[in-house]
């Protein structure tokens, strides 16, 4: 649709004594808001844009909210951290003033104008402003390979009209003819996407409110959950939810949850519902087009696009895969998107995963993010991420898992993946971690996860747990020994040395020719058993490391490998 030249409201229709916003469980009104904005729309220089770092949202809702009225355009940049702002004022020219609702924030190079909110100002004539449809409103920035911000700028015509039909949609999930007294409560960042369409502008230009908050922990979201009343909903992530599940923290019903898309497994999502009560919708979208398509996960694995809004496949340049765009609608212009669909037709289709995480192993094709979902599926795993490391060995390369499983060993990560995955993807290390660098969001960049993934594998004093299993048929069984067959020592070694050799920074320290320094061997090992070994590297000078080898459990096999001094 076009709608060049409109004046669009700044608030759409709604009862302005209603609350468009919610502080520490004290309503603020629609008229408040807007009082407030005209207050605050004259302390804004008269020219530039501005960069709104506000973490409280009603703070950050005023703060755009005046800069539209004033005629400037919004950044909205992923952190505050100095760097950050650097690279913005590098790339963003001298005109930038910073809003910020925390008076200690230190903002170099940018002139700095403090968001407060004082209320007790309504005023009974506080009119709703209009804004040209076809204003720059804001420029969402996110971090390119580069770390340089890549912006993306929206009209603010293109935000009324995501809006719109998102309200059409999840009105209609929830049975209600608007979102009118839906209150929103957010765990995910304003400034990104996801965030400031689901909160912020979903109250603005939807008919709904939100908490001022951004609660993080489980027993805050709890506590602000309760805080707001009926109807309500929660904007959160994949991350986010499965947190607040397993925290095992009483949650007060909520009606509606809303999920970014990630790997996010039916079993999850149902866990949610009966959890919490009510419906939960995956919100499908990217920085660059907005929310485009959903689907309740419980029920369908089919996405439905919003609206009028269409998708179609292209070829892709050269060898590389098709792109598939999607246009219509309020998207002022075709949007290719950075995943791989199978399209049903031009409204539905299925997500196969992201197109730069396509991976080929032995032949076969998977995506990161299906074997993602299939390692975040198995109960006791909090959290997971599969990564294919530059080293090949044996002329293939072989994915690696980490993940958050304290009750877990990687034996039983690894014998449930065999049940989940082609033998080719399950991984033959699985790396123990406290907790990944996810952003704010619950994203984790495949830069961030590359950079965390060789860190981890460079600890020398971090134990290394691998499995194995031992194969029914195995030849060494023919003549060891007839009605009591077990694997010989020799090759229980041997599938020692093979996973030292499978870790880089284990072959550095034992040097090309280790040799065994010490071995006990403690209980036999069967046909079929799930071999768990654990490397651990000695500290201090020692260049040795130490292992212990479990079948189905128990501890089979003990000893250490040490390097060969370079004299011998």
């Amino acid at each position: 649709m076009s709608v060049d030249n409109r004046l669009l409201p700044l608030i759409a229709n709604r009862d302005l004594d209603a609350p468009l916003a919610w502080r520490a469980g004290v309503p603020v009104s629609t008229r408040q808001f807007l009082a407030d904005v005209a207050r605050f729309a004259p302390q804004l220089p008269a020219e530039g844009k501005a960069v709104n770092l506000c973490v409280d949202r009603y703070a950050f809702a005023v703060g755009l909210a005046a800069a539209l009225v004033r005629g400037h355009a919004s950044l909205l940049p992923p952190d505050a951290r100095p760097d950050t702002l650097a690279r913005l004022l590098e790339s963003g020219g001298s005109n930038l003033f910073a809003l910020t609702d925390d008076a200690a924030l230190a903002t170099p190079g940018m002139p700095r104008v403090l968001v407060e909110y004082r209320g007790g100002s309504e005023g009974a004539g506080v009119e709703v402003p209009v804004i040209d449809g076809a204003m720059h409103a804001v420029s969402l920035l996110t971090s390119g390979s580069t770390g340089a911000p890549q912006p993306h700028a929206k009209r603010w015509d293109t935000l009324v009209g995501d809006v719109a039909v998102a309200v059409e949609r999840l009105s209609s999930l929830l049975g209600l003819p608007s979102l009118a007294g839906l209150t929103l409560v957010a765990t995910v960042p304003v400034q990104h996407s996801y965030g400031l369409e689901s909160s912020a502008l979903l109250a603005m230009l939807g008919g709904a409110a939100f908490d001022s908050g951004r609660p993080f922990f489980p027993a805050d979201v709890a506590r602000t959950l309760a805080s707001v009343p009926r109807p309500r909903a929660l904007v959160t992530t994949p991350f986010h939810l499965k947190t607040l599940l397993l925290s095992g923290i009483e949650l007060p019903p909520v009606d509606l949850v809303l999920s970014a898309t990630a790997p996010l497994s039916p079993q999850l999502a149902a866990q949610a519902e009966q959890a919490l009560g009510g419906v939960l919708i995956e919100i499908y979208g990217s920085t660059e087009s907005g929310q485009v398509a959903t689907r309740r996960t419980t029920h369908s694995e089919v996405w439905e696009n919003f609206g009028e809004i269409r998708v179609h496949a292209e070829p892709g340049e050269g060898d590389g895969p098709e792109r598939f765009i999607f246009s219509g609608d309020f998207l002022p212009e075709p949007t290719p998107m950075a995943d791989v669909l199978e399209l049903l037709d031009a409204r539905r289709f299925r997500l196969l995963g992201r197109a730069n995480d396509l991976i080929h192993v032995a032949g076969r094709r998977s995506s990161l993010a299906h074997l993602n979902y299939h390692l975040n599926s198995i109960a006791g795993v909090e959290d997971g991420a599969f990564w294919l490391p530059d080293e090949v060995a044996d002329g293939v390369v072989r994915p690696v898992a980490f993940v958050v499983a304290p009750t877990l060993s990687a034996g039983q990560i690894i014998a449930a993946l065999r049940q989940r995955l082609e033998p080719v993807f399950v991984p033959r290390r699985v790396v123990q971690v406290k907790a990944f660098p996810r952003e704010g969001t619950g994203k984790l960049t495949v830069r961030a996860l590359r950079e965390f993934a060789l860190a981890q594998l460079a600890e020398d004093d971090t134990p290394v747990q691998l499995a194995h299993a031992v194969p029914v048929d195995h030849p060494a069984f023919a003549g060891h020994f007839p009605g009591q067959p077990l694997l010989p020592g020799a090759l229980v070694l041997a599938e020692v040395m093979e996973a030292v050799q499978r870790v880089p920074a284990l072959v550095a320290r034992l040097g090309t020719h280790p040799t065994l320094a010490a071995a006990k061997f403690l209980a036999p090992v069967r046909p079929g058993s799930m071999l768990s070994i654990e490397l651990q590297p000695e500290s201090g000078a020692a260049r040795g490391v130490r292992f212990d080898v479990r079948c189905d459990g128990v501890l089979a096999v003990t000893g250490r490998w040490a390097a060969v001094p370079e004299s011998a």
